[in-house]
C-alpha cells in the first residue's frame, strides 16, 4: 500500500497514523483524501489493532483543505448546471467518507494535536474519540471565512461535543478556539506543554485502552455512536441486544479472574 501524505505504523496493538506534509502545514490535497481511508481499511482489517493515534509533523496539525487543489475540482463553466451540481454533490460525499471512516471504525481513535487545527482539521478531530492537544494549539471553523458552509463533518459532529451556542459562535465567526477554552469545555481530554508531550500523552491513553477487552471496547464505541444518533429508548434497546450477543465470549471470565488475582488481564484479539 502506497501512501503519499501520511505514514502508518502498527506495533503493540496501537496503529499510529502520522501526517507527513509538515512543510506544507499538512494541507489536505488530493492524495490525502484517498490516503486516510486506505490507512483505515488496513487498520480495520488487522485484528491486532486495538487503538489508533493520529498525529502530524511540523508546526501545525493541519491547515485544512488545500485550496489550490480544491479549485481544480469544480466543473468547467460550460458544463450543464444540473450535471455539474450532481457531480459536485458526489464529490462532497466522497470527501465526507474520509472522516466518516474514522467515526465508523470499531477501534477508538485518539488525535494528538499541535499548533493550528484549521477547517478540515476540525472535521478530522471531531470524528475521533479523544483529543489531546498542546497548550498552544487552536481550532478554527475556517469555512465561514471563505464564505463556505462546512460540509465534511464539523457541523454534524461538533454539536455532540460542545454546547449549541458555542458551536454556533465558532461556526458563525470563524474565530480561534484556544486549547485552554477547548479543555474547559471538555473538547480536549488533555492539554500538554508541547508536541512531544502531547504525542506521549496520547500514546499513554492508547496503551491503557489497548489493555482492556477489545470486544468490550468495540461494543462501547458502537453503543455510544448508536446512542448519539438515536433516542434514549433506542440506545437502551441496542445495548441490550449487543450484550445479549457479545457476553457469550470468554472476556468476562478472564477479566473477573484477573481482578480477583490482582493481575493485568490478557485478552485475545478481535477476529
Amino acid at each position: 500500500m502506497e501512501l503519499e501524505t501520511l505514514t502508518l505504523r502498527i506495533a503493540g496493538g496501537i496503529a499510529t497514523v502520522t501526517l507527513v506534509r509538515g512543510a506544507q502545514f499538512n494541507t489536505m490535497n488530493a492524495a490525502f483524501w484517498a490516503d486516510l481511508p486506505k490507512a483505515f481499511a488496513v487498520i480495520d482489517a488487522d485484528p491486532s489493532v486495538r487503538v489508533v493515534v493520529i498525529g502530524s509533523t511540523g508546526k501545525h496539525f493541519t491547515a485544512g483543505l488545500d485550496l489550490g487543489w480544491a479549485g481544480t475540482t469544480l466543473a468547467a463553466p460550460e458544463a450543464d448546471a444540473g450535471r455539474a451540481r450532481e457531480a459536485f454533490r458526489r464529490h462532497v460525499l466522497s470527501l465526507q467518507e474520509t472522516f466518516s471512516c474514522i467515526d465508523r471504525s470499531r477501534i477508538p481513535v485518539i488525535a494528538a494535536i499541535q499548533g493550528g487545527c484549521i477547517g478540515g482539521g476540525v472535521d478530522l478531530v471531531t470524528a475521533c474519540d479523544l483529543r489531546v492537544g498542546t497548550a498552544d494549539c487552536y481550532f478554527t471553523v475556517q469555512e465561514v471565512n471563505l464564505a463556505i458552509v462546512a460540509d465534511v463533518g464539523t457541523l454534524q459532529r461538533l454539536p455532540h461535543l460542545l454546547p449549541q451556542g458555542l458551536v454556533r459562535e465558532l461556526a458563525y465567526t470563524g474565530r480561534r478556539f484556544t486549547a485552554a477554552e477547548a479543555a474547559r469545555w471538555g473538547f480536549l481530554n488533555r492539554v500538554e506543554p508541547d508536541h512531544e508531550a502531547a504525542v506521549a500523552s496520547a500514546n499513554a491513553l492508547a496503551a491503557e485502552i489497548a489493555g482492556k477487552s477489545p470486544l468490550a471496547i468495540a461494543g462501547i464505541k458502537s453503543v455510544l455512536n448508536y446512542g448519539r444518533d438515536m433516542t434514549i429508548a433506542q440506545g437502551l434497546d441496542y445495548v441490550a441486544t449487543w450484550n445479549a450477543g457479545m457476553l457469550q465470549g470468554t472476556d468476562l471470565a478472564t477479566a473477573m479472574q484477573a481482578q480477583a488475582a490482582k493481575v493485568a488481564a490478557e485478552f485475545a484479539d478481535l477476529l
